[in-house]
């Protein structure tokens, strides 16, 4: 029987460089897609699998794993899909536009976006629930005011964030608390002392970019759209209320994929009753999307949206970098990488810096939040015992690395959902994920510095001892 090997560090960065480099060169100088460069990502580590001693039916039991643990990601993607096409055709979404467009100012948009993304997140506690309504709005806004497109999304992104991560609705803020023991209400606590002050400094941000970037947006351009939509749709305040009912239904913790598919489906009653569409071509929306002609392009790529097969190409990418994550469990890259951490996080300040990086490396090589999850929170967590850390510092450092850097890696659920659905890619948006970016610099800064330690001074460092240092490894 030949014997199963652990992975060495020196192999899994061999691997990481080999996977890294086969996605820059098949999206940087070639016209082949990532998906292509993920799938080659499922040899090569199959390959080091094989080398170690693995079995095949081990990896594919993990691959199979580590894909199952994204399905209900998938599942909204599919029923958000859905939802844009029938909300399109039922006049929701350009009911939106247009109120919005006609009570919105470019100045004040940008701060706008974030503030109501933020709400309707933390009121519903899902991120893909608040982009697949709210956001898909907010861009239509925004692309009526003649605002780019990458720094509205930003907005809407970071707002839908918030609550993400801070929601008790939120299945990430639940798993996050969990899986490092801590009571769920202390969690939130202890990540206010983050996410407070980035909230703060992102509205600024935001709303002072508006103010004074807000000049260049066309109110003449948002007449021309407004015009257009009442041209092709009835606009009345009634054709709103499906959003309602959805957002209701998320507040009241019903399940994400029904709620969004019941509400694909009322966007489908309202093109027939009140956009006199057939029945037929009204049901088709949910699988093909929204079709209107028009010689503006603007127009065409604000109302032509939707429908489940436009989510077909991001499915499969969110499956094979899953797969990726499976993968990785099953060779032993995580364990590797999960006992170097441990050993280098010696004290107060890497033990920080340690969870950022296992979340963060979780993003990059599980593509998923609950992966992030996962290793940011059991990588290091004997460490905080150790060093006699509060285990709510690891939960916030935990969600700061995991939950937030989702959205900022392109074959990641988060990135994919985020730029299929808004029409923006990953790379472009990044730039303007201040709230993001921002709950980043100030976990960094809390590990250096000790502060919100939950006690009246600042930490000391305590180094581990080599016999604590062998204990925990």
């Amino acid at each position: 029987m030949q014997t199963v090997r652990q992975p060495s560090l020196l192999q899994v960065g061999l691997l990481a460089g080999v996977i890294i480099l086969m996605i820059v060169v098949m999206t940087q100088y070639t016209p082949l897609p990532i998906q292509l460069a993920l799938l080659g990502a499922w040899f090569a580590t199959l390959g080091l699998g094989k080398w170690l001693g693995r079995s095949y039916e081990s990896m594919q039991n993990g691959l199979l794993s580590g894909i199952s643990q994204g399905m209900e990601a998938i599942l909204v993607l599919i029923a958000v899909g859905a939802l844009i096409g029938s909300w399109m055709a039922g006049g929701i979404v350009p009911s939106i536009i247009y109120y919005g467009l006609s009570v919105m100012t470019p100045q004040i948009f940008l701060f706008a976006a974030f503030f109501i993304c933020a709400v309707t997140s933390l009121a519903t506690g899902t991120s893909f629930g608040t982009i697949g309504t709210a956001g898909i709005a907010m861009m239509g806004i925004g692309e009526g005011f003649g605002l780019p497109a990458p720094l509205v999304a930003g907005a809407a992104i970071s707002g839908a964030y918030v609550g993400d991560k801070l929601s008790p609705l939120s299945d990430t803020t639940v798993m996050t608390a969990s899986l490092c023991r801590v009571d769920l209400i202390e969690h939130i606590k202890s990540m206010l002392y983050i996410s407070v002050p980035a909230i703060v400094i992102a509205s600024a941000l935001f709303l002072f970019t508006g103010i004074l970037t807000g000049h260049q947006g066309s109110t003449g351009r948002a007449t021309e759209v407004m015009a257009v939509i009442d041209a092709w749709f009835t606009v009345s305040p009634f054709m709103i209320l499906p959003a309602l009912a959805v957002i209701t239904l998320l507040i009241l913790r019903q399940p994400a994929v029904p709620v969004i598919f019941f509400g694909a489906l009322l966007g489908v009653v309202w093109a027939v009753l009140f956009q006199q569409q057939d029945v037929i071509p009204a049901l088709e929306t949910l699988y093909g999307g929204s079709h209107i002609e028009s010689d503006d392009n603007v127009i065409a790529v604000l109302l032509n949206r939707g429908g489940m097969v436009s989510m077909l190409p991001n499915i499969l990418l969110i499956i094979l970098a899953l797969g990726i994550g499976g993968l990785m469990e099953a060779t032993g890259v995580l364990a590797t990488i999960t006992t170097s951490l441990q050993r280098w996080a010696d004290n107060v300040t890497k033990l920080g810096l340690s969870t950022l990086l296992a979340g963060i490396i979780g993003n990059i090589l599980g593509g998923a939040a609950y992966v992030s999850l996962i290793t940011a929170s059991t990588i290091t967590g004997k460490n905080y015992d150790a060093t006699g850390t509060d285990r709510r510092v690891l939960s916030r450092n935990a969600e700061s690395g995991g939950t937030v850097v989702t959205p900022m890696i392109p074959w990641s659920d988060g990135g994919v959902f985020m730029a299929t659905t808004l029409g923006v890619t990953t790379a472009a948006y990044l730039p303007y994920l201040w709230y993001h970016l921002l709950v980043l610099g100030i976990a960094v800064l809390y590990s250096f510095t000790g502060w919100f330690h939950f006690n009246n001074a600042i930490r000391p460092a305590k180094t581990f001892t080599n016999e604590q240092k062998t204990t925990e490894s």
